[in-house]
């Protein structure tokens, strides 16, 4: 017996891509072309970046193809087009072509809103592409990232990955593939720190967290594979400012949830509770002498100092005793 497998369905003539999160148009696009071509392997595509449109283009738009088939005008930049050619897309909006799909990315400013709002107007298919800036929302895309692969993972392996990665979506997308492609069951934090130990020495992040806790032994090591690896003397000055600085917000804030403290804050509510963690083996005065120490290695990396490498030693040294001598610790929380 034959099996009738319907063909695939198109993609609606008109598609709005809005937001600026490259990863996410990238995807949006990706996908109403993937359909495209599944509907006509052999349909014309254009796709011009910002500021390439042309009048060309424009009457190619709205002419019938002469040998058939389907098309797609892929429209980038639509907020900087200029008068005229916003003009034309509007004018197309109205009569669009049964044959032809036109998806135009808008970053989702105010300028050329209108032939926006002119497409939704018109039944377009809008796809969200925003930027993706609140530490919770990228939290959930971690989730529905490994969903989406076909993996699990645990909530402190989403922390550990996004406090080794940061908030560059591509890169936190790569490594989403990656982990879910070379681990076998759920993805524990001990899987995200095997997978990504190299990336976090890189990054100065995991000599600045070695340095915070007072781990010297641990944050020079740390340190010489960070230089070693090709990490700037810079980066890692940059990422024991940036533990500190946590340090001391929190601290400044006082008593509190996790939760209230993150809000206030405006940071992640992982971050918070390390650094609430992390505050009770340090003092003011043990604060500020290792922020200065942090001033002082910074010039020194960056010309002041003959050696790099030595002053980021003295840095660690320096910064390792503010926490734990006894007249700087203790202080009662």
């Amino acid at each position: 017996m034959l099996i009738h497998v319907p063909p695939p369905s198109a993609p609606p003539p008109l598609v709005v891509v809005s937001g600026d999160e490259d990863l996410l148009v990238a995807r949006a696009v990706r996908e109403v072309l993937d359909a495209a071509r599944a509907r006509d392997p052999d349909v014309e595509v254009v796709d011009r970046s910002p500021g390439e449109l042309t009048e060309a283009d424009m009457i190619d738009l709205g002419a019938t193809s002469m040998f058939g088939g389907g098309r797609v005008l892929v429209v980038r930049g639509a907020a900087d087009l200029a008068e005229d050619l916003r003009d034309a897309l509007l004018a197309y909006v109205a009569h669009p072509l049964d044959d032809v799909v036109l998806v135009v990315v808008h970053s989702g400013v105010v300028k050329n809103r209108k032939l926006v709002d002119a497409m939704k107007k018109a039944g377009a298919r809008v796809m969200p592409a925003a930027k993706i800036t609140r530490p919770r929302d990228r939290h959930d895309f971690v989730i529905a990232e490994i969903r989406r692969l076909g993996g699990r993972m645990t909530d402190e392996a989403v922390r550990a990955l996004l406090d080794a990665v940061g908030g560059d979506l591509r890169e936190i997308a790569a490594v989403c593939d990656q982990l879910v492609a070379d681990t076998a069951g759920v993805i524990d934090e001990s899987a995200v720190a095997r997978y990504h130990r190299g990336r976090a020495e890189a990054s100065g992040f995991a000599v600045a967290d070695a340095a915070v806790a007072g781990d010297l032994a641990g944050a020079l090591t740390l340190l010489r594979q960070a230089l070693e690896g090709g990490t700037a003397p810079v980066l890692v000055t940059s990422a024991i400012a940036g533990g500190l600085r946590d340090l001391a917000r929190v601290s400044a804030v006082g008593g509190g949830s996790k939760w209230d403290v993150a809000k206030a804050l405006g940071m992640p509510d992982w971050k918070v509770e390390r650094a609430q963690r992390a505050a009770r083996s340090w003092s003011d005065a043990g604060l500020a002498r290792a922020i200065r120490a942090v001033a002082v290695a910074d010039a020194g990396v960056k010309g002041a100092a003959v050696d790099a490498g030595y002053a980021l030693e003295r840095l660690l040294h320096e910064v390792t005793q503010a926490r734990g001598r006894g007249e700087y610790a203790g202080r009662a929380r």
